[in-house]
């Protein structure tokens, strides 16, 4: 995205990606159907991005959801809102989008080199770049890393450039997973019976955050898009204490004393099937209950209703960074001025997820990617002019 902007004020751009072809990690996130942006209000989509948000207010200010969806256009790319809120394009994947972008990139004379891997600067200060055995050497008026944080480095992203920016006394707080799964120590009879099964419409807190969703049980833990969203304070819980907690309401739309009174009406029957009967409550979420419940809780309906409407499920480890859909750590923002420009190296900018910062799954990571390429590319071209005009 900064390189189409550069590229479109007329200035000469070469791209260099040490994968073999560009946007794998686009191409990876278009497996779901690439959930571009999403279409909440603003005064609801900023603070998705947590402390980062008065640098994304700035930024979405620049590069809007709205934006977003018109340049999508612009490569003939239509886009719908789906019933989440969740904005995609109508077919639904990213090679078309991909394609359709690089057709414009090489329109504006944008050059991509492959296979070339960032190694750092030479003693005159040029970028030095190792493709196959060859060394080489470019010497950029200014440049632009976008080198991604550490999660799924399959696609390229492995963290590899922390040392060198650390070696030029940039502050890089670590690279941690953000967004990912959790482990939780089950019984062999949960695993075995109920492992790959999602677990719909139940009520998620954790840290003073409610929401609704769904997530998977799987053989190890939990993930999914309900546990990705209070995936930051779950992973620093357990960072501190070693362990989190995480609340399930199983019957979110049924309030605490209804439960009591139709608990109460209880006969002879098992426990198991007046749950099914009297609350729909089966399958995954009853086995839940049965896990982590203390058995004497299931007897009275009093402390049983309390359980169903909080449960407490402990999570005992973070799933590899390597399988998390993104990472937060990174450069930390006091580094960048107002142009994504490292204070200490002048013309050297940053964007992406090498920044520390992180967003919840739904659009709000994409979307602040294209924001930051956009105000990167602005920075670069605003800098360069400044310098030939003797302003800088």
């Amino acid at each position: 995205m900064a390189a189409e902007i550069v590229a479109a004020a007329g200035l000469r751009v070469a791209v260099f990606d040490h994968t073999p072809t560009p946007a794998r990690k686009l191409l990876l996130a278009g497996r779901g159907g690439l959930n571009l942006t999403h279409s909440e209000p603003l005064d609801r989509f900023l603070p998705r991005y947590g402390a980062a948000e008065p640098l994304f207010r700035r930024l979405l200010a620049g590069f809007s959801p709205d934006d977003l969806r018109g340049w999508a256009a612009g490569l003939g790319i239509e886009t719908f809102v789906g019933s989440s809120g969740r904005v995609f394009p109508v077919q639904m994947k990213a090679s078309t989008l991909v394609r359709a972008w690089l057709r414009r990139l090489d329109g504006l004379g944008v050059t991509l080199h492959s296979r070339h891997r960032w190694t750092g600067w030479d003693e005159a200060g040029a970028l030095t770049f190792r493709n196959g055995e060859e060394t080489i050497t470019v010497a950029p008026r200014a440049t632009l890393l976008a080198l991604g944080g550490a999660s799924w480095p399959r696609t390229g992203s492995d963290g590899g450039w922390v040392p060198l920016l650390e070696g030029l006394g940039v502050e890089v707080a670590p690279l941690v997973p953000s967004n990912m799964g959790f482990e939780v120590p089950w019984s062999d009879h949960l695993r075995s019976r109920f492992a790959g099964q999602p677990v719909k419409s139940v009520g998620l807190s954790a840290a003073g955050r409610r929401l609704k969703g769904e997530f998977v049980i799987t053989e190890t833990g939990i993930e999914g898009g309900a546990v990705y969203a209070l995936s930051a304070p779950l992973r620093d819980a357990i960072t501190a204490e070693g362990w989190a907690t995480l609340t399930l309401d199983l019957l979110p739309d049924m309030a605490e004393a209804e439960l009591v009174k139709r608990l109460r009406r209880r006969g002879a029957e098992s426990l198991s099937t007046f749950l099914k009967k009297s609350l729909s409550l089966t399958g995954p979420r009853a086995a839940l209950l049965r896990e982590f419940a203390p058995a004497a809780d299931l007897t009275d309906p009093v402390t049983l209703a309390r359980q169903i409407k909080g449960l407490s499920v402990v999570l005992t480890g973070v799933r590899p960074i390597e399988r998390a859909i993104s990472s937060a750590g990174g450069v930390r923002l006091p580094e960048l001025d107002e142009r994504l420009m490292l204070t200490r190296r002048p013309g050297l900018f940053l964007a992406g997820e090498m920044l520390d910062w992180e967003a919840p799954t739904g659009g709000y990571l994409l979307q602040g990617c294209f924001a930051m390429g956009v105000a990167a590319g602005k920075g670069i071209v605003e800098w360069l002019g400044m310098r030939i005009s003797g302003a800088e």
